[in-house]
């Protein structure tokens, strides 16, 4: 069987010449891949205790939900402005560049309770950042971040300190 490493396609000089692009789809369109990218993650936080699983639009979604499904917990969303149909909260944030808001419905997290944050890759931590802000001010209680892929030299990890972080795959390089 390959590592999941293996199932990760680097695309270098995308988008621009020196970046090495680390691909999730091609995780996505292999099955065993796919298996093994959700099982990984799933046994990474298997020791945590937690009552809801959010995840970031849209990736987040995807490694979110089955873990979501395969613990019986339930699975909350976290979207870009403007997509989310009843009240919800917002936070603005700072990308590479620019600025983005995101969003989760007001009643989606209940005061209390404990958060397992899902996404596919974790850079310079901004957009992790602002999900645990997000999910701390409906009175939520983050209790762990897990990633497919962490890009170590873009210092994320530090950004969340405080907060625990599993990677399935950490690259050193940004």
């Amino acid at each position: 069987m390959k590592k999941l490493e293996e199932y990760v396609r680097a695309i270098p000089d995308f988008p621009e010449p020196g970046i090495i692009f680390r691909d999730v789809t091609s995780v996505l369109q292999d099955a065993d891949g796919l298996h093994l990218a959700i099982d990984t993650m799933q046994d990474l936080v298997k020791d945590l205790a937690y009552d809801v699983v959010a995840g970031a639009e849209s990736r987040g979604f995807i490694f979110g939900t089955p873990i979501a499904y395969n613990n019986h917990k339930p699975f909350v969303l976290i979207r870009k402005k403007g997509k989310l149909p009843r009240e919800t909260v917002s936070i603005d944030y700072d990308l590479e560049y620019g600025k983005a808001t995101i969003e989760m419905h007001k009643d989606s997290i209940q005061p209390g309770q404990k958060v397992l944050v899902v996404d596919d890759l974790i850079a310079t931590g901004g957009t992790t950042e602002a999900m645990i802000k997000l999910i701390e001010s409906l009175g939520g209680e983050v209790v762990g971040v897990v990633v497919l892929m962490e890009l170590a030299g873009l210092k994320g990890r530090e950004r969340i300190a405080g907060y625990r972080l599993d990677a399935a795959i950490t690259y050193e390089g940004k």
